[in-house]
Parts: C-alpha cells; structure tokens; sequence
C-alpha cells in the first residue's frame, strides 16, 4: 500500500504538467511578454529621478579659471599720480589683462519646496508608467482567452466528430453484413462511405485549425505545448461588485501626476534663499588700491547670501491652471466613459451567460431525444423499416445537437472568463 502511495505522489507532478489551465497560461504570458522587461527600467528610472530632486540640497562647487583684457581699467587721477611720483611712488594701476582661479560653492537654504515637488513629481510619473505597462500586460489576457476557448471549441468538435465516425463505421459494419446477405444494396454502403470520407475532411481541417491555434498559444507562453491538455475552466457565478480595470488605475495616476505638476507649479511663487562663497587667486584682487599698486597675485574670498524670487511667475500662473485643470477634467471624463462602457459591456455579458444558462438546459434535452431517435432509427433500419439516406440524418441531427450544446457550453465559459476579464477579477 505505502509503495502504491508513493508512486502515485510521485505521478502527480507528472500528470500536472500533461495539462495546462487558463490561469496558468495566463501567467506564462505575463512572464514571457517583452513588456515586463519595463517594470525593472521604470523603477531604476523613479530612483535616478527621486536622487536628482534630492541632490539640489547637496552644495553646488565649481571650479573655474579665466585670463581677460580690458580695454580700460580703474586707475588713479593724473595730478593724483603725479603727486605720488613726486612722492616716489610708483602707481602702475590695476593691469589691462587680469587673471583669475575660482572656487564658487552654492548652498540652497530654502528652495520653496521645489526638490519636495520634484520628488512627487517623479513617483507619479513612475506610477503611470507602471500602470501604463499594466494595461499593456493585461491586454494579454484577453487574446490568451480567445487562443484558450478557442482550442476547446476544436476539440469538442474532434470528439463529437469521433462519436459521428464511430457510430458511422458501427453502421457500416451491419450493413456490410446484410449485404452479403443479400439484404442491404451496395448503394446503402456508398451512402455511409460518403459520409466517412466527409467527415474525415472536416476532422484533418479540425486539425490544421487546432495546430495554428496551439502555435499561436507556444508563442504567447514561451514553450512547446506537446501533448498536453487543456484543462476545461469551471462554471463560476463572477461578483461584478466593482470594477478592478488598470485602465481606471491608469487614469487615477494620470491624475495625480497632474496634481504633482500643479505642486511643482507652486513652488515657483515662492522666494528661494541661498548661500554662495568664492574664493579665488588671482590679479586684480578684491583690494582694488594694493592692485594699483603692485602687480602681484593675491588670495580673495566673498561670502554672502542670495534671495531669488521669480516675480514674472505670477503672470502665467492663471493660464497655466487652466490648462492644467482642463486637462484633469479631461481625464476624469475620460474615467466616466470607460466605466460606463465598462458597466454596459458587463450587463450586456451578464444577459449572455443568462441566456447561454437557459440555453444549455435544453440543450441537454434535445440531446437525449436525439440520441434515443438515431437508437430507433438504427433499429428501423436492420428491420428495413427506413432507407438509409433516413439513418445517416438521424446519425448527422443527433451530432450537430451535441455539437450545439458544446458550443454553447465552450461560449458559456467564454463570455464568463470575458465577463472576468471586464471588471478584472
């Protein structure tokens, strides 16, 4: 027993990996689209933009150097430099060509929160691009849900052709029989044999269908399906309570990147205070009369405080409201629209599962009868009461009735997972 048990344990990852859920197709999609590669690019990007904003508290140095000429320079009166010459002194003046080495250091005090708005600015946006790919990737659900429903749909229609065949080639064979025996015509045969070979048509071409599909399916999840099998999904009751789209996510963070950019639009009403030093070697230094009289490099430094206020803000604020108001409203309507397109989508969804619900019932009906009259009918015609043209139409009415009901079935599941796929559950 304990030998059983194992074997059987060791099976199940076996027998798991033979079939393939919608669900994990799904996920092998996400995982194997190009897109995904976006969300590691968006996140170092927020990062780089986050430390930027930051850094403008860190002090600005600049180092710099410059040689000019002037073509007049400060310089002493003429009779004052006579009168220093008479003195012995000798006042060369402040040179034409002048030299200078600098180290200028910049430190913002107050910024008037501008790097605080930047930073906002910049998770905001990392936010809509994130949701951005969101609604790329989830788009995906979508066509994996068209490819998935619709290899079921083949393969409901292979095994209903299966059935048709072996009830076919069952016919066949007593006919076959009751033609040696001199009670069937070879016609009877020819009848059947048309509709095998017609119906072995309609499977190769089931086949070539169901191939495009799976390759279709190979490109999406990345791997070879083999021979694996696609497990049929559940008949489940969908609690469309809200909606969960990130198209709506999308727009959420459209708008509060609007938001963030009106923030950073305030923070240019605001005055900005800032510390600066220089210190530089250089001739002419800051003591203009020891420059006039002497030539000699010497060591300068200039501390002191600057206030900006940009005053010219003021002047486009009123139409740069505007434009960003316009453009939050914009959004917001645009919210409206897809909810409202969203909610009829679903209740026009809700009204098919109904519909196809209702449908299936009979469906199950006609079913039996179908299949309780092609039973008659091949009793009828092993005791010659009916021709066989009247057997092969009991034969096709009870197929296309089961393969009536398997659409159905397969379009019930369908609508069911698109109904899902709407409200994002």
């Amino acid at each position: 027993m304990k030998k059983l048990l194992t074997f059987l344990l060791l099976l199940v990852p076996f027998v798991a990996n033979a079939q393939l859920t919608l669900e994990q197709c799904q996920l092998k999609a996400r995982e194997h689209y190009p897109e995904v590669a976006q969300y590691d690019l968006i996140a170092q990007s927020e990062q780089y933009n986050i430390s930027n904003a930051s850094r403008s508290w860190i002090p600005q140095i600049v180092f710099s150097g410059q040689t000019t000429w002037q073509s007049a320079v400060a310089s002493f009166p003429d009779k004052l430099k006579e009168m220093l010459e008479v003195q012995g002194l000798n006042m060369p003046g402040i040179p034409q060509d002048q030299y200078k080495i600098a180290l200028d250091v910049n430190q913002a005090i107050w910024d008037g929160g501008t790097s605080r708005a930047n930073r906002k600015l910049a998770r905001a946006e990392a936010a809509e691009q994130r949701l951005s790919s969101d609604v790329s990737i989830y788009s995906l659900e979508e066509r994996i849900n068209s490819i998935f429903f619709g290899i079921l749909l083949l393969d409901e229609n292979y095994a209903t052709a299966q059935s048709r065949q072996e009830l076919l080639n069952a016919n066949y064979a007593k006919l076959e029989s009751m033609h040696r025996n001199g009670v069937a015509l070879q016609s009877d045969l020819d009848l059947i044999k048309v509709e095998q070979l017609t119906l072995e048509q309609q499977i190769a071409q089931n086949r070539a269908s169901r191939a495009n599909f799976v390759t279709m399916l190979e490109m999406f999840i990345g791997e070879t399906f083999g021979d694996r099998k696609l497990v049929k999904p559940q008949d489940v009751i969908v609690s469309a309570l809200q909606n969960n789209r990130p198209e709506i996510g999308l727009i959420d963070a459209k708008i509060a990147g609007i938001d963030a950019k009106q923030g950073l639009l305030n923070t240019s009403l605001t005055p900005k205070l800032y510390f600066f030093a220089q210190g530089y070697y250089g001739n002419p230094g800051l003591d203009m009369f020891k420059s006039m009289t002497t030539r000699e490099w010497s060591w300068n430094a200039i501390l002191g405080l600057r206030m900006q206020w940009n005053i010219s803000a003021f002047f486009t604020r009123g139409t740069d409201l505007k434009r960003l108001e316009n453009a939050r409203t914009a959004l917001k309507v645009q919210r409206e629209v897809f909810t409202f397109n969203s909610n009829l989508q679903k209740s026009q969804q809700n009204g098919e599962i109904a519909r196809m619900r209702k449908a299936l019932e009979g469906d199950d009906q006609i079913v039996e009868l179908r299949t309780n009259i092609r039973c008659t009918a091949e009793s009828q015609r092993g005791n010659g009461v009916i021709d066989t043209a009247t057997l092969l139409q009991r034969i096709s009415d009870e197929a296309v009735a089961r393969n009536t009901r398997s659409i159905h079935e397969i379009e019930l599941l369908k609508t069911i997972y698109e109904l899902k796929y709407t409200v994002n559950q």
